[in-house]
């Protein structure tokens, strides 16, 4: 097996000025070793890597990895930059830059070595060697731990020693027993012989490679310093070693530093909890530390834990605004209602279709319902769909509650928003009634509470209490405001018309393509959902509705039809998600262009928000409706002018698609780029199959 890093694979003069120049230098000499195969593919799951994170860190370090199927084997790069590259950290830029490559399936072993990698990286004696080595094959030896840093050589050798140890062993990633023994040791000396105050901490990030075990070595070098026992489960690509039971029972907190879901994370419930990014445990270890401590004095804790792990169940990392934690928040709510806004609206728009206009007024199916009679069936689906959709208000209130407070947010969001539904306060009043149940629970969980009652808070005080107080102030407060508030929405909805009804397709249709499925795109559709969320909505609601979706499918189909178009502008990566992009686009599922707006964002995010907004534009003016919330063309039936409503988002795909090309074929490489970064670079690329050599 070769060396994961050899002095070919280092640069100590990097040259390049942005954190995508160097990546591909450095990958370059990845494909010149042979450890990389397609150059591009590469680089495009490197940058979906960056895209979900940054992997800039304090102390001047940038760390772009990724796996990927084009990595032969497990590989580092390193460059040393003098001028410094923003990758993101918010300290500044990194001087010393490392890419890490592994293969989709990468083995434990090199994992481990990539593991131990970046537990070094948290030793500032590490750092300052790598700063101060004077040529490429030494620092290759720095890193690999053939050579010790100037000084701390005692700490390097023995991670080094630990990384061979566990390699040989085929143990999982370091960090689990290593930081158990050596936090009972700081602990016990810390409160002089005491009982020391225990902490137990989970880490993980999206490749499972880098940041976990950086926030595992930085957590456990702040609990040695602050006198406590902290013992860290590290949840990386090569597994993870449970912690003992008993461990966990007997801590007195706990740190979720993670920016994918905790796996069992039930086994922690009930402890006094701090969840945060993985990045923050990386860059304020003591501060999490601290919160956890004050949090178990004042006798908080994370009443029933949840170990289902959804990416939108933690109510804010560390450090965020409250605008950043409010869009979460709200983004959790509306993610649990879209389902059902699927659900509901399809069924209606097939009761509908088979039934008629007038299926609404069918007497209900209990009463009447034959087997052989078509309106039977149509009033049939369009009773369930409007059973379906009498949960979207409950839905959003109660997952915008459980977004801030966890499960105990769930009972008073539920019992707010069914409040909101039958005082008619719509959407509005379930935004309300769920930011108002997750913040009383949240107030609730701040008193400070007798041991002996803990156990029954989850379950009957915090549902009592915080029901009853949402209820207050539903029906008595806020809740008349609001449904006025929402009749004078829907009014002026209603009275859209002519140029107001265009300036408002060309709004939502460049808010639909601005992020392709993100928080702008979910708020304009969100927007569209809440107009239709009834049984018998405006005509103004269903055409905003119409053209939401319209401008939706743009951004994919666009894409799609330029790799057709001009394919050798695209790389063979891109062709082959171009042909993905035809059926996303056409199913109204605008994340189909991710991956074109990830590799080339100032070309494909502006084309497609010019698409969308001609799409969105021409939608309105023709007045086409649609009662379903989603399906794309397969629900083309079921929209009203059906033909005009096809040709505005052919009109839309096609600006989009003549747009991204000019831009693409104005392109100019940069200096020091390499050949495949110009259309005709790219062509040969495509042609002849050759990654690109440094």
């Amino acid at each position: 097996m070769s060396e994961m890093i050899t002095a070919d694979l280092v640069d100590l003069d990097l040259s390049a000025q942005t954190k995508d120049a160097a990546a591909r230098a450095l990958a370059e000499r990845m494909v010149a070793k042979g450890r990389v195969t397609d150059l591009d593919g590469f680089l495009a799951d490197v940058a979906a890597r960056e895209a979900q994170m940054p992997t800039g860190l304090d102390g001047g370090i940038g760390i772009p990895h990724c796996r990927s199927e084009h990595v032969t084997e497990p590989t580092l790069a390193f460059g040393r930059s003098a001028a410094g590259i923003d990758f993101g950290a918010p300290d500044g830029p990194a001087d010393l830059i490392f890419l890490i490559a592994a293969p989709a399936g990468a083995d434990d072993a090199h994992l481990t070595i990539l593991s131990s990698l970046a537990r070094q990286l948290m030793n500032d004696e590490f750092t300052a060697a790598l700063r101060a080595v004077g040529d490429a094959a030494s620092a290759a030896a720095l890193i690999r731990g053939d050579e010790a840093p100037a000084t701390g050589a005692d700490d390097s050798a023995a991670v080094s020693a630990a990384a061979s140890a566990e390699t040989a062993a085929g143990t999982n990633p370091p960090g689990t027993d290593a930081g158990a023994n050596t936090g009972t040791d700081a602990g016990a000396a810390g409160d002089g012989g005491g009982r020391p105050f225990r902490i137990v901490a989970v880490t993980s990030c999206p490749t499972g490679i880098a940041h976990t075990y950086m926030a595992a070595e930085s957590l456990e070098n702040a609990g040695r310093e602050a006198g406590v026992e902290l013992v860290v489960e590290p949840q990386g690509s090569a597994g993870f070693t449970r912690l003992d039971p008993a461990v966990i029972a007997d801590a007195d907190g706990v740190i979720f530093a993670h920016d994918v879901p905790v796996r069992e994370k039930e086994r922690f419930a009930g402890k006094p909890t701090v969840d945060v990014g993985v990045k923050a445990g990386i860059n304020k270890p003591a501060q999490l530390i601290a919160d956890v401590r004050a949090k178990a004095e004042r006798g908080e804790v994370t009443a029933g834990a949840p170990g289902g792990g959804t990416p939108v169940e933690r109510a804010g990392e560390s450090g965020d605004n409250y605008g950043t934690k409010l869009r979460k928040w709200l983004m959790t709510g509306v993610s649990y209602m879209v389902p059902f806004v699927a659900a509901g609206g399809l069924l209606l728009a097939l009761g509908f279709a088979i039934g008629g206009w007038e299926i609404n007024k069918a007497p209900s199916v209990m009463e009447h319902f034959s087997w052989t009679q078509v309106d039977s069936w149509g009033a049939l689906l369009f009773q369930i769909g409007g059973v379906a959709f009498g949960f979207l208000i409950p839905v959003l209130a109660g997952y915008i509650a459980y977004g801030m407070a966890d499960r105990p947010g769930l009972v008073p969001g539920f019992v707010g928003g069914m409040i909101a539904s039958n005082i008619a306060a719509g959407f509005l009043g379930g935004l309300v009634a769920g930011l108002l149940a997750g913040g009383i629970v949240l107030a609730i969980q701040k008193i400070r509470i007798p041991p002996v009652l803990r156990g029954i808070m989850p379950v009957v005080v915090i549902p009592l209490i915080s029901s009853l107080i949402v209820g207050f102030l539903m029906f008595v407060v806020v809740g008349k405001p609001i449904a006025e508030a929402q009749k004078g929405m829907t009014d002026w909805l209603s009275g859209l018309s002519g140029t107001n009804a265009v300036l408002l397709g060309i709004l939502l249709g460049l808010m639909m393509c601005f992020d392709l499925g993100g928080p702008v795109n979910k708020v304009a559709y969100a927007f569209a959902t809440a107009g239709i969320a009834v049984q018998d909505p405006s005509d103004a609601a269903m055409k905003v509705m119409a053209a939401v979706m319209a401008a939706g499918m743009v951004p994919p189909l666009g894409m799609a039809l330029a790799t057709v178009v001009r394919r050798k502008l695209f790389t063979p990566a891109e062709q082959e998600n171009g042909k993905a992009a035809w059926v996303l686009g056409a199913s109204f599922i605008s994340e189909g262009a991710i991956p074109f707006a990830a590799a080339d964002p100032l070309r494909v995010i502006p084309a497609s928000m010019a698409g969308g907004a001609v799409t969105g534009a021409l939608s309105m003016t023709f007045g086409a409706t649609l009662r379903a919330p989603h399906g794309g063309i397969f629900v083309v039936p079921l929209i009203g002018s059906p033909f005009l409503y096809l040709i505005a988002i052919a009109a839309g795909t096609c600006v989009t698609t003549a747009l991204v090309i000019l831009l693409k074929s104005m392109r100019k490489p940069t200096p020091g780029a390499t050949a495949a970064e110009s259309p005709e670079g790219a062509a040969r690329t495509a042609e002849k199959k050759e990654p690109v050599a440094a």
